[in-house]
């Protein structure tokens, strides 16, 4: 079960690395704008992933469910708390995120069941 998360994670992590390994400025600079938009500010980062988790529910981006998912099942947010995120963002998506929702409920359920190995 945990391999579908190491997989996304190895190959996320790998992918990474050669992208940014051909020094395009453009791509760094907003690789790094995004990784200082999810700092602690006014808004903590806790808060910052679940808004990032609800608009990538509404974009449809199953890379970026499984990114924010990730963090935040690290900043620990309760699976109460995951399924009021998932019910906001289909109430802003509409019907059209509800397959992405079964989706991230099954990525959820693999980190909750590797937390407890």
């Amino acid at each position: 079960m945990a391999d579908t998360i190491e997989e996304f994670n190895d190959y996320r992590s790998r992918m990474n690395e050669v992208i940014l390994s051909k020094n395009n400025l453009v791509i760094k600079r907003l690789w790094s704008l995004d990784t200082h938009t999810y700092a602690d500010g006014a808004l903590d980062s806790r808060t910052k992933e679940m808004l990032g988790l609800v608009s990538s529910m509404v974009l449809r981006c199953d890379d970026c469910i499984k990114y924010h998912l990730g963090k935040c099942h690290e900043a620990g947010i309760t699976t109460d708390e995951m399924y009021e995120i998932f019910a906001v963002a289909n109430i802003v998506g509409g019907t059209i995120v509800i397959p992405h929702t079964r989706r991230a409920a099954a990525y959820w359920e693999l980190l909750e069941a590797r937390e407890s190995k």
